[in-house]
């Protein structure tokens, strides 16, 4: 399996030479990052060449680097991630590029695979990536209400806004979130006998 990893991430390197800002091998699993520019042709060309067979997208996800590295990270804030199976070769293959931070958009690989179409309108939802050329880019998992894109690190936990149902407008209204935000930090820790040491320093229960 190594082996045969090794050899699509020396192909994936000759093939798109000039194209690949980085090749990784991790876990088992090549991960290639592109421009984002360059990512329909890129997975145009996974998806046909006799090479690469690349038939099955099995995901598309948006990640949020703001925090990662526990603020360590200097690069771009959004990324798009595709995630791709061959069943001919049985391989797997990740695609990463990174968008700009102020307006995330990349092209829509719908064309490349109907399969994107719900996966690019969650990424949509939840961080507010943008797939320019998407056939009905809508939220899909919050309401058509919904303000902000819930999986950004900045988003408060308790939102922006909630909603209920006002029966004397017989329809849904939406309200300043009115929750004031919890510590989370328990204010009294009590004494728990399964944690007690007895004289010979075993712990009992």
């Amino acid at each position: 399996m190594t082996e045969s990893v090794q050899t699509l991430a020396t192909r994936v390197q000759e093939r798109f030479a000039g194209t690949v800002e980085r090749c990784a091998l991790a876990l088992g699993e090549l991960t290639v990052q592109v421009p984002r520019a360059a990512v329909p042709d890129v997975c145009l060309a996974l998806r046909d060449e006799p090479d690469f067979r690349f038939e099955l997208l099995i995901d598309v996800c948006g990640v949020d680097y703001q925090t990662y590295g526990e603020g360590a990270w200097t690069g771009p804030r959004f990324a798009v991630v595709y995630h791709l199976l061959s069943l001919t070769l049985n391989r797997r293959i990740r695609v990463r590029a990174f968008l700009d931070d102020q307006y995330p958009r990349i092209a829509s690989v719908v064309p490349i695979w109907q399969a994107a179409n719900w996966f690019e309108r969650e990424a949509f939802d939840l961080f507010g990536i943008l797939f320019d050329g998407h056939p009905d880019l809508r939220r899909l998992l919050t309401d058509y209400g919904f303000i902000g894109h819930p999986f950004r690190k900045d988003f408060p936990l308790w939102g922006n806004v909630q909603m209920r149902y006002d029966p004397e407008k017989q329809r849904v209204v939406y309200e300043p979130v009115t929750i004031e935000p919890r510590i989370t930090v328990p204010r009294v820790i009590r004494q728990d006998s399964r944690y007690l040491v007895d004289q010979k320093g075993a712990a009992r229960g």
